[in-house]
């Protein structure tokens, strides 16, 4: 099954993103599981990298490297990074720059669409 997940919510502050990332990258461990995920909105500045949080606390860094490690693909708004000042060179490994046009060519790819 092909899975995209649209992911909207700040980072940290709420758990939305968090727990979108938390199912995308568990469903990347079974066999014929494919996922790609668009951030937008204040879910963008998830894609930085460089992110520093407290001891025990996740990383959507980390997780959203854990998906391009096993294959998945991270698009990041590209008017959703210019609002917020982040550079196509600032985004964690494994993401990109990406458009609505893209956008919808991964809803039409995708078996299953899970907005968070």
């Amino acid at each position: 099954m092909k899975t995209l997940f649209i992911l909207n919510d700040p980072p940290y502050g709420t758990e939305r993103t968090y727990n979108g990332l938390r199912l995308a990258t568990t469903l990347l461990k079974r066999d014929g599981e494919e996922v790609k995920i668009f951030l937008m909105a204040d879910a963008a500045s998830g894609a930085k990298a460089g992110q520093s949080v407290p001891q025990g606390y996740y990383s959507l860094e980390r997780m959203l490297k854990i998906v391009g490690v096993k294959r998945g693909k991270v698009g990041v708004c590209g008017s959703c990074m210019d609002a917020r000042g982040l550079r196509d060179e600032e985004l964690v490994e494994h993401a990109h720059r990406s458009t609505m046009e893209e956008l919808a060519d991964w809803t039409l790819w995708a078996d299953r669409v899970l907005v968070f």
